[in-house]
């Protein structure tokens, strides 16, 4: 099957790759009925998303699709710049960039914008001007949007410029008006699932994300389709998806935790979805969540290894490396399993994770248990996708190359799987400690992802790994290394996708760097060096690696478990913020020598349902599109927000 396309094609500093879902011929004709359901409703909230991500998304998607359809109608130059821009504003739901938070740019003149919007429109094809009644009223509405770079420039300003506020300095369309201090003294009702808008007047309002509310009439139709989905599914999903039915009408908290419990019950039905207001990384504070939707399946083959770790999940709490108060003493619910990927979208793609686990809510967590996935089909695209040349011209000898070629995607999955399961799934607050995310504010979720990579790194090492069948006792001690290796690597590597400003935005990239960064400070495990004016990461000492792991893990177990805000952010300055502009530069100058890729979108597999003669659903057939421009045209025909939402929210 490697013969068939992964890598489809470059745009600008993203790759392009097919996801494939092997296994969904195997789920019985009834699981993928289900699927189908499932798969329009998590579509039909996409462009929720787009809306979130930023206020004006929708209606420059509308326009740039446009041309998109006309460019063959323009200039050779000015149609290349509105394929890539358009292409990219698909990979990133919008016009920042997914990795660094920074706005990309359409690259024309002012000038040049407007004849492309005439000139598309003499041949034929309707351009969306939002009400305007011109190009030229439109491109001056619309212009710092698409071709100012400095015009609101952050989607999320976790880190602003002194006296600056992080809500007033964050692009995306979750607060309205709003700075900080504003919202300090506000009591939120409904924190994960609405908008917080200043009124001229100063009242503070919130606007909740539920049917009846803001997104109001596109809600409903993910609903229509969970409706759908329920009544097909089996008991265990059924009650999961009657209780987010429950949550999207009323929009309560209560019932939000209803569907949490149950979600995370259902542990062993063969198709699942998570669609809903979900994770927090967009919003500045850590608290309004992103819509996403996802479908997938188990892959029962790939499952074994991953439902080890989680039927072990009360060992690995037991020999943590930090203080018995903070563990938890009944481990309870901890499931986990390989997954093939249907449709992911809104916040979860095109650009996805490799690995999940939820909820987030951590009174369920230590209650109810949790859920983790390990991507498996996406694992498998990254790897058939990703070139050689990276892992060969950051690797300091030929030893390590080697390591890296036989071990490091090994490492990786397992590593995932790890954090996944047991880092996210572990550790208790401390009991006059409120919410993690409340009291950790835009610290938490930096925090939280750090936490769990060291509990990966940490148990890599664990000779359970063997006595669990997870690693061959012969290799151990190779995949722990290359895995260590791998992480110091990436530290460097990452500064690629950063190619403005001092320093780093996303959560991940700040933990990942806040490891090394500490372990270098604080240990003998890692050195910097150089060669022939290239910089290298070599892990010089596995053992001082581990223990510096398992002492980070203690601090910032800590830090969580008693709510230390100003000790994460002394941490995270410290180590995980800021980095050398000379030293990205340099990393930079290496990977364009290499034409190499600064981050991954995936085409999603398209489903289509095969009916009888009396137009019932009866099997569901897989395809794969094998282009972005198809894919993401047919998103926008089929699934666009409703009319409704759309003229509320303009």
């Amino acid at each position: 099957m490697t013969d068939r396309p992964y890598l489809l094609e470059r745009v600008g500093p993203a790759a392009v790759v097919q996801l494939y879902a092997d296994a969904f011929h195997t789920l019985a004709p009834e699981d993928r009925v289900l699927a189908w359901h499932l798969y329009e409703a998590a579509l039909a909230g996409r462009d929720i998303y787009y809306d979130q991500r930023y206020e004006h998304g929708l209606a420059m998607r509308d326009v740039i699709e446009a041309l998109f359809a006309g460019r063959a109608h323009l200039p050779a130059d000015v149609a290349q710049a509105i394929e890539r821009y358009t292409k990219l504003f698909w990979l990133n739901s919008g016009p920042y960039d997914h990795i660094t938070a920074r706005k990309f740019v359409l690259g024309l003149t002012r000038d040049q914008f407007v004849e492309a919007i005439g000139a598309v429109a003499a041949a034929g094809i309707a351009v969306p001007l939002g009400g305007h009644a011109t190009a030229d009223a439109f491109v001056d509405a619309y212009a710092r949007d698409f071709l100012d770079e400095a015009w609101r420039p952050m989607v999320t300003s976790k880190t602003p410029g002194p006296g600056e506020d992080i809500l007033a300095s964050s692009a995306n369309n979750l607060y309205v008006n709003l700075t900080s201090a504003d919202v300090d003294a506000f009591e939120e009702q409904y924190a994960l699932n609405s908008r917080l808008v200043k009124d001229p007047d100063g009242t503070l309002r919130e606007e909740v994300y539920r049917v009846g509310g803001r997104y109001g009439a596109t809600i409903a139709r993910v609903v229509s389709h969970l409706e759908a989905a329920r009544d097909v599914a089996p008991p265990p999903t059924a009650i999961a998806l009657d209780a987010l039915i429950r949550f999207y009408r009323t929009g309560e908290e209560e019932d939000r935790r209803d569907y949490d419990i149950a979600w995370v019950t259902d542990a062993r039905s063969p198709v699942d979805t998570i669609n809903g207001f979900i994770e927090v990384y967009l919003d500045a504070r850590g608290r309004k969540g992103a819509w996403e939707g996802l479908v997938f399946h188990e892959h029962p083959e790939k499952t074994r290894h991953i439902r080890r770790i989680a039927e072990h999940a009360a060992w690995f709490e037991a020999h943590m490396p930090y203080a018995e108060a903070y563990r938890r003493t009944d481990v309870v619910g901890v499931s986990a399993r390989a997954i093939d990927v249907l449709v992911e979208c809104g916040d979860a793609g095109p650009m996805t994770a490799i690995g999940i686990n939820l909820p987030n809510d951590e009174s369920i967590r230590e209650v109810h248990g949790s859920k983790s996935v390990s991507l498996a089909n996406v694992v498998e695209a990254y790897e058939q996708s990703q070139p050689e040349s990276l892992r060969e011209e950051f690797c300091w000898d030929e030893a390590e190359r080697d390591r890296a070629r036989r071990f490091q995607a090994f490492a990786g999955e397992l590593a995932t799987s790890l954090h996944e399961v047991i880092g996210h799934g572990s550790g208790r607050m401390a009991p006059h400690v409120g919410p993690p995310q409340a009291v950790l504010r835009e610290q938490y979720s930096t925090l939280e992802e750090t936490r769990s990579d060291l509990v990966a790194l940490w148990f890599i090492a664990d000779p359970v790994m063997v006595e669990l069948g997870l690693i061959a006792a012969d290799d151990h001690a190779e995949v722990v290394r290359a895995e260590y290796e791998a992480y110091a690597r990436n530290a460097l590597v990452q500064l690629r996708r950063v190619r403005q400003g001092t320093h780093l935005e996303e959560d991940h990239m700040r933990n990942r760097q806040a490891i090394v960064h500490w372990l270098m400070a604080h240990t003998t495990a890692i050195e910097r060096r150089t060669r022939d004016g290239r910089t290298f990461h070599v892990v010089t000492d596995v053992e001082a690696f581990r223990a510096g792991v398992g002492r980070m893990l203690a601090l910032v177990q800590q830090i969580k478990s008693e709510g230390q805000y100003e000790e994460a952010v002394a941490l995270f300055e410290a180590h995980g913020i800021h980095f050398d502009p000379a030293l990205r530069d340099e990393i930079v100058a290496r990977v364009d020598r290499l034409d190499l890729p600064s981050y991954t979108g995936f085409v999603m597999p398209r489903l289509a349902p095969v009916r009888d003669e009396t137009g019932r659903i009866v099997d569901v057939e897989v395809s794969y599109p094998c282009d972005l421009a198809t894919q993401m045209l047919e998103y926008s025909k089929n699934y666009r927000m409703a009319d409704v939402d759309r003229a509320r929210h303009a």
